[in-house]
């Protein structure tokens, strides 16, 4: 395991395993949110986001987290790792909403100057409560079958479906 996608419902984990993860591994952690979000919530423009991926997935090892189907392929053909995380949506509330809010009340940065913002929890479009609720069987459907597509077969999914599953990943003195 030394080139690793991480992937999942937001609030489920993937920023924490994933910086453990390349922490533990010695190679470098992208957040895909980081390089897709630039000021004001304006998306990267997808060729210039390709770029960003590409120049970092073109080293012997990394650790990749987010969701992008702009980038799947890319990152997905230079993976040998799928780290799906696969909790119960009730899990996955009860981790995002604290950190929401929590984020929201701090005012705490995410990526290049954005901030969620309390507005968010009420607007449909702007809501991440509401998109890990109403994503969360899309995310869980997508990676069981790219799990079992044959055109993946040279990636080693590993199905994070619990707390301890993803302490075991880490190995001893997991977060």
């Amino acid at each position: 395991m030394r080139r690793v996608s991480v992937v999942g419902n937001t609030g489920s984990g993937k920023s924490t395993l994933a910086a453990g993860l390349a922490a533990r591994l010695g190679v470098p952690w992208l957040e895909l949110d980081s390089i897709f979000h630039m000021p004001g919530w304006t998306p990267r423009p997808e060729p210039e986001f390709l770029a960003e991926v590409d120049r970092f997935t073109a080293a012997d090892g990394w650790v990749v987290d987010g969701n992008y189907s702009a980038v799947r392929d890319l990152v997905w053909q230079r993976a040998d790792t799928v780290v799906w995380f696969d909790l119960p949506r009730r899990t996955v509330m009860r981790r995002l909403l604290p950190r929401t809010l929590r984020r929201m009340a701090t005012g705490a940065e995410l990526w290049n100057g954005n901030r969620e913002s309390f507005r968010f929890l009420f607007t449909k479009d702007e809501s991440i409560v509401r998109w890990a609720w109403t994503r969360h069987d899309h995310y869980r459907e997508r990676y069981r079958q790219a799990a079992a597509d044959p055109g993946n077969e040279h990636l080693t999914f590993v199905r994070i479906a619990s707390r301890a599953d993803a302490e075991r990943l880490l190995g001893p003195g997991a977060p």
